[in-house]
């Protein structure tokens, strides 16, 4: 049932109290800390929105009338539940700033994040970061499920319900073993070539597979996958050991091609480039440490 309006805001019930307390109007106002101006106000707005007197004033200071008396023994318990209120509201904030939940793609998780939430821990020592690795599809589910506070994925769409921002940009590569016949040829791999080798990629839903995909399909598209794997260094063990060409984000290999273990293969008409973003249900602007988590990573 909605209240009527003639229920007095607790600000005014506590000033009532303060004044039954002390028996003064101006002390009262400086436990609240307003002007005894401000505070006769208030006492008169809640005399009409009532329609009975509430204080009588003398030489001597203030007391409440029979009216203002009943007021206060009412307003007590009122107050007592606000005041529990306050405190509960209180104590889902501070939680709510002391852990934070984040869902990335393998590739920001394993080489983006650990700096990011270094930076994090040096702003927010008491903070709790409890982190979820899998493809932008599993983080895109988990974020519009609320079982992250802020996610982070490398595709180029976004599900309906949420929204967000480019964080940083990635290129992918094509990598073989030194042994694999393309690590000797000439010429860059053209786009038609590309698309009808089977390659070692990510599984369905990975932002790697949803950028490959966008950049085949005016040659119809990928060929069916030599393999599919969910796990980055899975992939790149296999494209070492001369399985076949594999699709990795050039952060993954550095140490890979500076060691000649892989070989980056250049290509001719193919944009591999992509956009890592973050993400967040859409009118839920992040707060806390995830607005400083987000900050953080656009620093960089």
């Amino acid at each position: 049932m909605a209240l009527s309006n003639r229920v007095p805001d607790l600000t005014g019930l506590q000033l009532l109290l303060a004044v039954a307390k002390g028996g003064s109007l101006s002390q009262a106002a400086r436990e609240l800390e307003i002007t005894q101006p401000a505070a006769s106000a208030r006492i008169r707005t809640m005399e009409q929105l009532i329609g009975v007197a509430l204080l009588e004033r003398s030489p001597n200071g203030s007391r409440l009338t029979p009216g203002g008396v009943l007021l206060a023994d009412w307003a007590r318990p009122v107050l007592e539940a606000a005041e529990s209120l306050d405190a509960g509201i209180d104590a889902l904030r501070t939680r709510r700033n002391t852990r934070l939940r984040v869902s990335a793609s393998l590739t920001i998780a394993e080489y983006l994040l650990p700096a990011w939430l270094l930076s994090l821990r040096n702003q927010r020592p008491d903070t709790v970061v409890s982190l979820t690795a899998g493809n932008s599809k599993a983080v895109a589910d988990q974020v519009l499920a609320s079982q992250a506070d802020l996610g982070f994925v490398e595709g180029t769409t976004l599900p309906v319900g949420l929204t967000g921002v480019p964080i940083g940009n990635d290129r992918l590569v094509v990598v073989v073993s030194r042994n694999h016949p393309w690590a000797k040829r000439r010429s860059p791999v053209p786009a038609e070539e590309l698309a009808e080798t089977p390659l070692i990629i990510r599984e369905e839903g990975s932002g790697t597979r949803e950028v490959l995909a966008r950049a085949l399909a005016k040659h119809g598209g990928p060929a069916a996958p030599l393999l599919e794997m969910a796990s980055t260094t899975a992939l790149k063990a296999t494209a070492i050991s001369g399985a076949g060409p594999a699709v990795l984000s050039a952060l993954a290999v550095t140490d890979e091609l500076a060691s000649h273990r892989l070989v980056s293969i250049p290509l001719q008409d193919v944009d591999l480039s992509r956009t890592f973003k973050a993400i967040w249900p859409a009118g839920h602007r992040p707060a806390g440490p995830s607005r400083d988590l987000l900050s953080i990573t656009q620093m960089r």
